[in-house]
């Protein structure tokens, strides 16, 4: 696992754990940043931008490092 922050714009994980207050925890589930929820980083110039639930959202970088996410594999093609 590594925070958000630590991601490359392009990259597809799976948020694991938000290690934020409560209360900014519930803000980021109710945005759509949900323990589980498959999230892209689509840039970081110099906040992210993220795709998630089909919208794009921005965090500030603080913010990021509190999402902690596993990469997702790319899928395999069958031969």
């Amino acid at each position: 696992m590594c925070s958000l922050n630590d991601v490359r714009a392009g990259t597809s994980v799976r948020i694991k754990q938000l290690s934020a207050s409560a209360e900014v925890s519930h803000r980021l589930r109710e945005m759509g940043f949900c323990e589980e929820q498959r999230v892209k980083l689509l840039s970081r110039h110099p906040n992210l931008i993220c795709q998630v639930c089909n919208a794009r959202l921005g965090l500030s970088s603080q913010l990021a490092g509190l999402i902690l996410v596993e990469p997702i594999p790319p899928k395999r093609e069958a031969a």
